[in-house]
């Protein structure tokens, strides 16, 4: 017998998404003079970018387009070893996009709207219905799907992400001002007088950087704003706005998709954009119930599965123990002899006999010495911390050997590390 229901299609499955994943993020200093800010560590195991990109693939969609520039070898060397599974013959794609002047022999990307804009042959040759914009450098769980339908079903030139955060904040992000059937009727980036939202005066509606468009809208719009001379190619500053005043514009609430696990009460969205929201957000996780989880399978972090042994703690003696309490350890870690209090260690760090490290983000590949006593500090990656070092006691002394943030967190790096020698 037939059947004539209708059968539902995921939207995801006809959708693009485009990672923007070329900033620096200034603002984490020594952090990434290295590495761009999607490519920072994160969780334990991952990078930044793994979670838009998880999000992406747990939403169901399959082709996938990453746009990078500045110093983006560590990334593009992450995307390569964790990110190689997609296969042309199941329609899937998994494409690096590097800058590299394909338009114009002197520009690299101007903006984000431009990244975009000189990769046109590329999504062209796929594609997709749809195509999803999203940064690569926020820490979220989203399902996109529930955005692409709000997007259809209104039927909406741009579909803009967005989250309620405190008005006083407003300064750092685009805002937008929503009527009661969510359109957007004022976009402003990173006002001085945030729009705040009706009824709620100490709260705004902020962007996620996220955009919903049909691909071939989303051509004319580039192409058109490529031809400005005034534009600086910005999705913020250029293409949202001349949509929200020149087409239909719409919000997509984050609490509307955003994914939680029963343990997760409210829905966590986090820019981990200085040195005091990254350590934050790494050590409220060695808390017993954590505002993210990441044990959750129903959505899983994706992620380079590195291939290592176990952690260890080893010795047993008073004052010479291995051990760790409420703290995160990757593996082939060695804690030997020394104690660990409310950290998060990466994979391959050693902390040697007598050592103490307590509420610190210990990045891969970093050996501590004896006798070493850490508080609150986030080491780089690979750093040899020497023997008999103290960080955390004295304030004057730690700002001037490390990067020391109002809030007391000391950054180390291993060039802060030679210099006192």
């Amino acid at each position: 017998m037939g059947n004539n229901k209708k059968r539902y299609h995921p939207l995801a499955r006809d959708t693009m998404a485009y990672v923007l994943a070329g900033g620096r993020g200034s603002r984490l200093k020594e952090l990434t003079d290295k590495r761009a800010k999607p490519a920072v560590y994160f969780g334990g195991r991952a990078r930044i970018i793994d979670f838009a990109l998880s999000n992406a693939l747990n939403s169901g969609i399959r082709r996938i387009a990453v746009a990078t520039q500045y110093k983006a070898h560590s990334l593009i060397q992450h995307m390569q070893q964790g990110w190689n599974f997609f296969r042309t013959e199941r329609n899937e794609s998994f494409d690096i996009l590097p800058a590299s002047q394909r338009v114009d022999e002197s520009m690299w990307y101007q903006g984000t709207a431009d990244a975009v804009f000189q990769n046109l042959d590329i999504i062209e040759s796929y594609m997709p219905e749809f195509i999803l914009i999203l940064a690569g450098d926020h820490i979220y769980k989203m399902d996109y799907e529930q955005m692409l339908r709000q997007h259809v079903e209104c039927g909406a030139d741009v579909t803009v992400g967005c989250l309620e955060i405190a008005r006083a904040d407003g300064k750092e992000f685009g805002i937008m001002a929503v009527d009661e059937k969510n359109t957007i009727v004022d976009f402003v980036e990173k006002p001085d007088d945030p729009p705040a939202i009706p009824g709620k005066p100490d709260r705004a509606y902020a962007s996620m950087g996220i955009y919903v468009f049909r691909t071939r809208f989303l051509f004319d719009v580039l192409r058109t704003d490529a031809a400005d001379r005034n534009s600086v190619h910005d999705f913020g500053k250029n293409i949202i706005p001349h949509l929200v005043k020149h087409g239909k514009a719409v919000a997509h609430r984050f609490s509307d998709s955003c994914v939680r696990a029963e343990s997760e009460k409210t829905a966590y969205w986090r820019d981990v954009g200085t040195i005091d929201a990254y350590w934050e957000a790494n050590i409220d996780l060695t808390d017993v119930v954590p505002q993210l989880d990441l044990y959750d399978t129903s959505w899983p972090l994706w992620s380079y599965a590195e291939i290592s042994q176990p952690a260890k703690f080893v010795h047993d003696t008073d004052g010479r123990r291995g051990s760790a309490v409420a703290s995160l350890v990757g593996g082939n870690c060695i804690i030997s002899g020394s104690h660990l209090r409310r950290c998060l260690c990466f994979s391959n760090v050693r902390v040697n006999s007598f050592s103490r490290v307590e509420e610190s983000v210990v990045l891969p590949s970093c050996n501590i010495g004896r006798n070493a006593w850490l508080h609150r500090v986030v080491i780089d990656r690979g750093v040899t911390i020497p023997e008999g070092l103290t960080v955390g006691e004295d304030p004057e002394l730690d700002a001037k050997r490390f990067r020391r943030t109002e809030k007391g967190i000391c950054l180390i790096t291993q060039a802060m590390i030679d210099k006192l020698s």
